[in-house]
């Protein structure tokens, strides 16, 4: 009893209209766009094996953000044992991807904001909040009392 193989997934950020790029289990692009959008994802990778895609978001003042997508064993795959019997089973929805299916139908990336320390002029002072001093400048700092 064949399934789905190719899925709709919906790919968002917030902030929106940061760009993004999907790659596979075997290091090939499969797919790069720009938030929001839905792209089409097979849910098997080869023999019994599923799917597993790395998204990166990034978007020019903010954090890049990797997130992974992974494929599961469809529940109606072992229907194939009722339905479809076992070339179902053992050989069509294993070679085909129809065994697995994304239980996740949305991606959200929240990226978040980075701060770009510019040069100061001599003497210049700035205030900001700890949080927002990146770490390598951290050990920098001097505490003033």
């Amino acid at each position: 009893m064949s399934q789905k193989r190719n899925n709709p997934i919906s790919l968002s950020s917030a902030p929106d209209g940061a760009t993004f790029t999907i790659v596979d289990r075997n290091g090939k692009e499969v797919a790069a766009g720009q938030t929001p959008t839905t792209v089409i994802l097979k849910s098997g990778n080869g023999f019994f094996k599923k799917a597993v895609y790395s998204i990166n978001f990034s978007k020019p003042g903010f954090s890049n953000k990797t997130l992974t997508l992974e494929a599961d064993v469809n529940g109606w795959y072992f229907g194939n044992l009722v339905f479809g019997g076992l070339i179902g089973l053992l050989i069509v929805d294993p070679a085909t991807g129809a065994m697995y299916k994304f239980n996740q139908k949305d991606v959200q990336a929240m990226l978040s904001q980075t701060t770009v320390f510019a040069p100061l002029q001599e003497g210049a002072l700035r205030i900001v909040s700890i949080d927002e001093v990146p770490q390598e400048l951290r050990a920098k700092m001097v505490e003033v009392k």
